[in-house]
Parts: structure tokens; C-alpha cells; sequence
């Protein structure tokens, strides 16, 4: 039976406005802040932007019908997501950046009715924004969860929180925190997690320093932040005690996959930027983008979006079914971060002395795209879990074959 790669008319449709939208009216506020979210207005701008996306009618993609989003799966949400990712203002705009799109995800699957209406609820409209508090500072959890030191203690009605974290994307601004801590076990054990809900002016949350980072387009910054005796009650538990990492896996396949989305868009447009300056550019008796080396790296290029676009296609396809897609999310994520920036690389190089310059947008792209490598387990992190799962298959097929 053939396989048909087309999207329905509708999503075609709606990442055209998406590409007018971004295009028309959120590069040029990029453009006019050099990529910084926050010196272009933060919070302030993100509220116009979403206002003029929700009249545009692209706001929200990803959110539940219910809640004013458009409720599209994860295989329709690549293009839409790639064309918002264009710009690095239009995840912001579109309500689908991180933290924020993967909590939508997950309080979606997993909360409790009265957790909807009152996170889930305020979250999918953008009245509010979110953190996802897990990454601690050393010897805490960062790409080994179960390093996790943050501790819940129950009492009377509900839990006592103490830990530290940081890196807590969008933790400036945020209206409320999903907050992963150790409810059993010791640093180091398997599972024993819980994650809790709370509103982020709850006595016992402090905001701390912005940790300064390359990347400039994430509203609200990375932050630490600590919990000193911070009390949830049971009724903010999101999920069920001590499962705290298998809920979390609703949430971490699927964000892997977005921002695969996002800085897609992000990478074509330092190869568009490229492609079009070696098109017009002379030198050598000839334009640029006649030269054997420059059509080598256009090429590469070519390759390396088609293949991250191919790769992130599969994985959304095994998560629709409802499979855990822990080897093709993986391999989509370390293929494509590493694409992105050798695609952002060659586009630097292509364009000479103004790539490297605040001339064209490549170089500060560059910088946004260069934490995916990081963010959301490092390369090295998922290339041992795709080896170790590679091995256990083997493992098994040997323990079969023997049993015969």
C-alpha cells in the first residue's frame, strides 16, 4: 500500500498564513531586536503577538480544541511548527515555544479535570506561561534524572518541597511551575519521582539569576530557582506519586520532536539567507553559487534539511499511533541538532565576511541553534540510549534463538 506524505488541505492552508504571518509581521521584529526576546518587549510583545495570531487564526496549533487551540497531532504540527520556527520570535507568537507547548502537551494527557481548568486552561489561552522545573545544579539531576535531589516530604494535606534547581526555561514571568522532586529513594535510585503543581506566587518560590546563554529567544530566560518549604496539596500532584518519570515521558518524546519542528525553520532560513546571497554575489569571473565548492555545501545543505524533515516525519508517525518512540525520537533529535548546525556552519561560509557579521541573521541563528545539541539530552546521551537499546534487542533475539 503507498504511503501518502501530504498533509490535508486545511494544514497546507494553515502554514501558508503561518509563512505570510511570520514573514509580513514577526521577522521584522526580530530583525529590528537582533533576536532578543526580551529587549524587543518580553512579555509585553508576546501578548500582542499572540493577540494578532489568534486574529490571524493560527494561534495555539497544538492545543486542545476545547481550550481555543487547533488540536492538530503531532505529524500536522511539523509544518506548521517549521514555518513559526522561521523567525525565532514565532514560537513565541504562535504560543508554541518551549517550555509552554510541552506542558500544554502534557497537562493535556495527564491532569486531573479541576488541573485543567485551573493550569491548563489559563496555560492554552496564553494568560499565562509555564516553567518545567527539573535540571539542578550539581551533583543534581540534569541529563541522569535520577540524580534528583529535590525533595517532597508529605504532610498534613500535601507535600513540603526543598531543593534547587536551574536552567528553568521561561521561570522569569511564569504563572505557575511543574515541579519535579523526589518523593522515594535516594539520589542515584531508579524512579521515586513526583511532579507537583504550583502557582508560581506561592510563598516558598524564589526566582533567581538569569543564567546567560547563547540563545536569546526564549521568553522568561533560564533561571535558578529554589523551593524553601514550598507546600502543594494533594490535589496539585500531577499524575500519581512516585511515577513522576513515566508521566514524564508524555511530556519529553513529543518536545523533542517540536523543537526538531522549531529550529528547522530556524536552519532553512540560514540556508535561504545563504543560497540567495551566493545567487547574486560575483567573484572569480562568476556569481559564487556557479562554484563547484559553494554548490557542494548547497547541497549538503539540500540533504540535511530533507533528511531532518524525513526523520522527524517517522517519529511523529510512530507517536500518533501511540507508540513510545524512544529509538526514532532519539535519532531524529541527535541527527537533526547536529544538521542544524553544520547546516548554519556552511551558510556562514558561503556568505564570507558577512556571514559572521550582524549583517545577515546567520550568525546570531547560529547561536540559537547551537544548545539543541544540549537541550533536551545531549547528543552523546541519546546515542548511548539508541546503542544500549540496539544491544538489548540483540540480546534478546540470542536468548530466543537459544530457547529454540
Amino acid at each position: 500500500m503507498p504511503i501518502d506524505l501530504r498533509h490535508d488541505p486545511a494544514v497546507v492552508e494553515l502554514v501558508e498564513k503561518t509563512e505570510r504571518f511570520v514573514r509580513e509581521y514577526v521577522l521584522p521584529l526580530e530583525d529590528a531586536n537582533a533576536g532578543d526576546i526580551t529587549a524587543a518587549g518580553g512579555d509585553d510583545l508576546r501578548r500582542e503577538m499572540n493577540a494578532k495570531a489568534k486574529a490571524e487564526g493560527i494561534f495555539a496549533p497544538h492545543a486542545p480544541v476545547e481550550f481555543g487551540g487547533l488540536g492538530l497531532n503531532m505529524t500536522d504540527r511539523a509544518p506548521v511548527f517549521e514555518a513559526a520556527g522561521y523567525s525565532t520570535f514565532g514560537p513565541v507568537a504562535l504560543h508554541i515555544g518551549a517550555p509552554d507547548e510541552g506542558n500544554v502537551h502534557m497537562l493535556a494527557h495527564i491532569a486531573s479535570e479541576e488541573q485543567r481548568h485551573k493550569y491548563l486552561a489559563p496555560l492554552a489561552t496564553g494568560e499565562v506561561r509555564s516553567g518545567f522545573a527539573m535540571t539542578e545544579p550539581a551533583p543534581g539531576a540534569g541529563s541522569d534524572p535520577n540524580a534528583l535531589r529535590t525533595q517532597a516530604v508529605r504532610v498534613d494535606g500535601g507535600w513540603k518541597i526543598n531543593g534547587k534547581k536551574h536552567f528553568i526555561t521561561g521561570a522569569e514571568g511564569a504563572g505557575f511551575f511543574i515541579i519535579m522532586a523526589r518523593t522515594a529513594g535516594s539520589p542515584g535510585d531508579r524512579g521515586g519521582a513526583t511532579m507537583f503543581l504550583a502557582p508560581a506566587d506561592t510563598p516558598g518560590i524564589t526566582v533567581g539569576r538569569h543564567i546567560n546563554t547563547i540563545d536569546k529567544a526564549m521568553i522568561g530566560g533560564h533561571c535558578e530557582v529554589t523551593f524553601d518549604d514550598l507546600f502543594v496539596p494533594d490535589a496539585d500532584i500531577l499524575g500519581e506519586v512516585d511515577e513522576g518519570y513515566r508521566y514524564a515521558q508524555v511530556r519529553l518524546g513529543p518536545a523533542r520532536m517540536t523543537h526538531v519542528m522549531r529550529w528547522l525553520g530556524a536552519a532553512k532560513r540560514c540556508h535561504d539567507v545563504a543560497v540567495d546571497y551566493v545567487s547574486r554575489r560575483e567573484g572569480f569571473g562568476g556569481r559564487l553559487g556557479d562554484l563547484g565548492m559553494i554548490q557542494q555545501m548547497i547541497a549538503d545543505n539540500e540533504i540535511d534539511l530533507a533528511a531532518s524533515r524525513a526523520l522527524l516525519l517517522k517519529a511523529c508517525h510512530e507517536l500518533d499511533l501511540g507508540n513510545h518512540a524512544s529509538d526514532e525520537t532519539s535519532i531524529a533529535k541527535t541527527f537533526a541538532g547536529e544538521a542544524y548546525s553544520r547546516i548554519a556552519d556552511r551558510s556562514i561560509q558561503m556568505c564570507g565576511g558577512l556571514g559572521v557579521s550582524a549583517d545577515l541573521p546567520i550568525a546570531r541563528l547560529s547561536q540559537e541553534l547551537r544548545p539543541f545539541r544540549v537541550y533536551d539530552g545531549p547528543s552523546e546521551v541519546h546515542r548511548w540510549a539508541i546503542a544500549r537499546r540496539a544491544v538489548g534487542r540483540a540480546k534478546k533475539a540470542q536468548a530466543a534463538a537459544a530457547a529454540k
